[in-house]
């Protein structure tokens, strides 16, 4: 199967449950939104962005798509590992493990571009702790 097609037919689907499942809650209007209103529209977008990669499979010339059990087994680890260190130690180091597993299933391995990734969602986590004041464990 074409790569850049399975990726777009996942995508879609993954679009479609989230955007029909948005309307089990209100709706609302733009000046007035529902919580629905929120999945329903990143939903759309995401569906945009599965639409474009389903045609650019027409386009560009086929990958052949191939499913490698390892890179599956090492992003559902390192899923299980955040849980189990952000219960045990906090979120922070959950967060830094997650990333340093993960990344592991890539083609290039760097551990410089791992402390950055790390950097950016712990900045991103404490911004959310902070502004929009959710109760997230970082520390």
């Amino acid at each position: 199967m074409n790569r850049h097609l399975a990726r777009g037919l996942f995508l879609a689907l993954v679009a479609l449950g989230f955007g029909l499942g948005s309307f089990r809650y209100t709706i609302g209007r733009l000046d007035h939104a529902g919580p629905g209103l929120f999945p329903l529209a990143i939903s759309v977008m995401l569906l945009l962005v599965a639409l474009a990669t389903m045609a650019r499979a027409l386009v560009e010339p086929s990958e052949r798509l191939e499913l490698k059990v390892s890179n599956i087994g090492l992003i559902l680890g390192s899923l299980c590992a955040f849980a189990l260190v952000s219960k045990l130690v906090n979120m922070s180091a959950g967060i830094v493990v997650m990333v340093f597993l993960a990344t592991a299933a890539g083609r290039d391995y760097s551990w410089l571009r791992n402390v950055k990734i790390s950097a950016g969602l712990l900045a991103i986590a404490f911004g959310f702790q902070k502004l929009l004041g959710l109760n997230l464990p970082l520390l």
